[in-house]
């Protein structure tokens, strides 16, 4: 692989477990961060880890997580310490996909095929309002592309409330399990079902508000989803 095209593999981001389902390459790290939008946020708070889910966005090679002013986690992360006035917070972000349900004849062998990317690093409170403005239209974007130009932004007060945190995609693993089921050789003559069940997302019709302005029409990137 190319330098430049695939991030560092660290003691962290290396499985103890099937390390062949590990990649580390951006066309996959990224791909799988793209598909979704809801991540788990864990950091230690007072000597106990805490995990919490939130929204992100990724621009390049960094997530912007979403959160309210008020939460632990931001308040953690732009604490000054006197010599630091930017300590930021310790973190680990993952972002999970389930593709389908593997059920093999024995239980001890069923299992899931997924997608997931987990980042380690240090993230940090964005206090520039010009990247603060960006992130959180690339939030709104990550979510439903197209529905940051086409909605209202933010006004001081909601800025005030609203708080991002910048992560750094620089410590960072895919792993991926897919395919049928690994049964045992003297189990194949078992009579039980033995295959995937898929796993996929799917997008009902949207549905509009009570409120909504008879003769609106319905845009485009929601009729595509």
């Amino acid at each position: 692989m190319p330098r430049g095209e695939a991030y560092e593999p660290t003691t962290r981001t290396t499985p103890t477990r099937a390390r062949d389902r590990a990649a580390y390459d951006h066309e996959t790290v990224h791909a799988i961060l793209d598909a979704g939008y809801v991540c788990h946020l864990g950091f230690v708070r007072d000597g106990s880890p805490v995990v919490l889910p939130t929204l992100y966005g990724r621009v390049g090679d960094r997530l912007y997580l979403h959160g309210s002013s008020g939460s632990r986690p931001l308040r953690m992360a732009g604490e000054a310490t006197g010599e630091a006035p930017d300590p930021g917070l310790e973190v680990c972000v993952t972002v999970t996909h389930v593709d389908g349900l593997v059920l093999a004849r024995s239980a001890f062998h069923h299992s899931v095929n997924y997608r997931c990317v987990v980042v380690h690093g240090t993230a940090h409170q964005v206090t520039d309002p010009e990247e603060k403005k960006a992130a959180l239209d690339a939030l709104v974007d990550h979510v439903v592309p197209g529905r940051a130009a086409d909605s209202r932004p933010g006004n001081a007060k909601e800025l005030a409330a609203t708080a991002v945190l910048r992560l750094d995609l620089r410590e960072v693993s895919a792993k991926i399990r897919s395919g049928g089921p690994n049964d045992e050789p003297e189990d194949l003559a078992l009579p039980y079902w033995s295959g995937v069940l898929p796993v996929a997302p799917v997008y009902g019709a949207p549905i509009p508000s009570d409120d909504l302005a008879p003769g609106t029409p319905e845009p485009a990137y929601l009729s595509a989803r």
